[in-house]
């Protein structure tokens, strides 16, 4: 099935939903032999990988990423959008991080295949959710 590339209906749509757990950013550096790195990040079970010049980042929930020693700067909720956007759709993410700095609150969207994934700060995670799904309310 075909993700919806329509913004009204994205926006519509989009149900927005609170994810289990807390989450966090790491970065992992890619010296030498980058499958070594790459293999022990996969031990790790991330929610989200990205291979960047500076370094491997890892999207990990907090509690693994304290179990292994590995720091983090912020620590966050994340909010899947349910529906299914496409990977051409336009002007998603820039609304949904539109809305979000009405409140102030920071966005880190990751897209993946099915659906968008926003993490914002634990501790405005309510009011993120709060603000998504009401974004088309009159």
């Amino acid at each position: 099935m075909a993700g919806i590339t329509d913004l009204a209906t994205l926006l519509t749509n989009m149900s927005p939903v609170l994810m289990d757990g807390e989450f966090v950013f790491c970065t992992q550096e890619l010296k030498g032999d980058t499958s070594e790195v790459l293999a022990a990040a996969v031990a790790l079970k991330p929610l989200a990988t990205f291979v960047e010049p500076e370094g491997l980042t890892l999207v990990l929930a907090k509690a693994v990423a304290d179990q292994h020693g590995l720091g983090y700067e912020g620590v966050f909720k994340g909010i899947t959008l349910t529906v299914h956007s496409s990977l051409e759709a336009v002007g998603l993410t820039a609304a949904v991080a539109t809305r979000l700095a009405e409140y102030s609150i920071s966005a880190n969207v990751v897209a993946a295949y099915y659906h968008d994934h926003v993490f914002v700060p634990v501790n405005r995670a309510e009011e993120a959710l709060q603000a998504l799904a009401t974004m088309n309310t009159p």
